[in-house]
């Protein structure tokens, strides 16, 4: 009697190996961005409960820039210009809208797109 071997063979897993690590590649790239959006979303909410003391948007950008340095935000990802105060709803809403590209590999870059605002506290207009 024939006994019937099943399972996959030696260049289904070969394939199966370059497909995951593939997309294991494409997330080392992108998941450091990603974090680094979610210490920029702590940074603003840090602000944001703090109160808007310093009124003018200078401050606001500076204290900004400082909390986002113990998040481990590049210095080089948000510029000033990303930083803007709006009003908004009888108050002042902080609004930061950046853009970072992300080499992948030879001339192929991820472009990815954040943006998050956040309504400041005891800030009146």
């Amino acid at each position: 009697m024939k006994s019937r071997q099943s399972g996959i063979t030696l260049i289904g897993f070969v394939i199966v190996l370059l497909v995951l690590g593939f997309f294991a590649f494409m997330g080392m790239k992108l998941v450091p961005s990603y974090i680094e959006y979610f210490g920029v979303k702590k940074a603003m909410t840090q602000v944001a409960t703090n109160g808007a003391n310093t009124q003018d948007l200078d401050g606001i950008r500076r204290d900004l820039l400082f909390k986002m340095g113990f998040q481990y935000v590049d210095d080089a990802t948000i510029q000033p210009k990303d930083i803007t105060l709006d009003r908004a709803n009888n108050g002042a809403v902080l609004h930061v809208e950046y853009d970072k590209q992300v080499h992948f590999i030879y001339n192929i870059d991820f472009l990815l797109h954040f943006e998050n605002s956040v309504q400041l506290r005891g800030s009146t207009t």
